[in-house]
């Protein structure tokens, strides 16, 4: 794939992911996979280019005020170590297997998104392990009992594979904590980009990262993830978790088969 094209696609992968608070990493993996990287440097490019673009988006959410730096600092902690590990242990697990645990994430990550997001009741009695928080006019509840195991987990996975949670992190603040979805995409952003820092960290210590051809891509993902980043704040995401839902599950079906029959 001519390198000016593949920079053109990340681009646009990076201002549709930023807007909805997702990294991108499926599409960019896919992306890289394509152009010919084997799976394990696709994931550390993929991993580098989400810790720029997501740095980029979380300065614009900032910005704006919708990004719930307390909520971040207590789930994202189990999702960045374990996306450590995910990433320094992946090379032990072949191409194929690699790809086909991605495929079932995007398969997860899809119809998480398609889940219609209802109203309830706000819980006010005090229990262990429910926090209440109050940001921006805005109250909701975290259940840690489900969070901070669900994050953990999807860390592991997501910095073996390259991806950020981003995917994962919208619909679970979202459906389970009754997070506002602005403030959710803002604070996913910031999120984004420290495991993505974790799961980069991974895989650059076993020698995966190949900084000469991740760089000028990465560059063009930072303007893509700027813009997106200032398109989020106008812009009703409700419509797009749609479109993401669908070009999700054809990420998914697209490297099934490229794990089976690809190289």
């Amino acid at each position: 794939m001519n390198i000016v094209i593949l920079c053109l696609v990340v681009m646009a992968i990076a201002v549709l992911m930023t807007m909805t608070g997702r990294g991108g990493g499926n599409f960019y993996v896919l992306v890289l996979v394509a152009a010919g990287q084997v799976m394990h440097q696709a994931a550390a490019s993929s991993q580098f280019i989400l810790m720029l673009t997501a740095i980029a988006g979380t300065i614009i959410f900032q910005k704006n005020k919708a990004v719930d730096w307390k909520l971040a600092l207590v789930i994202d902690p189990p999702t960045d170590i374990m996306a450590f590990v995910g990433g320094y242990f992946s090379s032990y697990a072949s191409n194929v297997s690699l790809k086909l645990v991605l495929a079932g994430f995007l398969v997860l990550a899809g119809f998480l998104m398609l889940v219609k997001v209802k109203d309830r009741p706000l819980q006010t009695a005090k229990k262990l392990g429910y926090w209440r928080r109050e940001f921006q006019g805005q109250s909701y509840v975290v259940n840690l009992w489900y969070t901070i195991p669900i994050t953990a987990l999807a860390g592991l996975a997501a910095g073996a594979v390259g991806i950020s949670c981003g995917s994962f992190k919208v619909p679970l603040m979202v459906l389970l904590c009754g997070v506002p979805m602005r403030i959710a995409v803002g604070t996913s952003s910031a999120m984004v980009a420290t495991t993505a820092i974790m799961g980069f960290a991974g895989h650059a210590t076993q020698g995966h990262f190949v900084a000469s051809s991740a760089l000028p891509i990465a560059l063009c993902a930072v303007v893509g993830g700027l813009i997106g980043g200032k398109l989020a704040i106008k812009t009703n995401s409700a419509k797009l978790k749609k479109i993401f839902a669908y070009t999700t599950l054809a990420a998914a079906l697209f490297m099934f088969f490229n794990a089976l029959w690809g190289k």
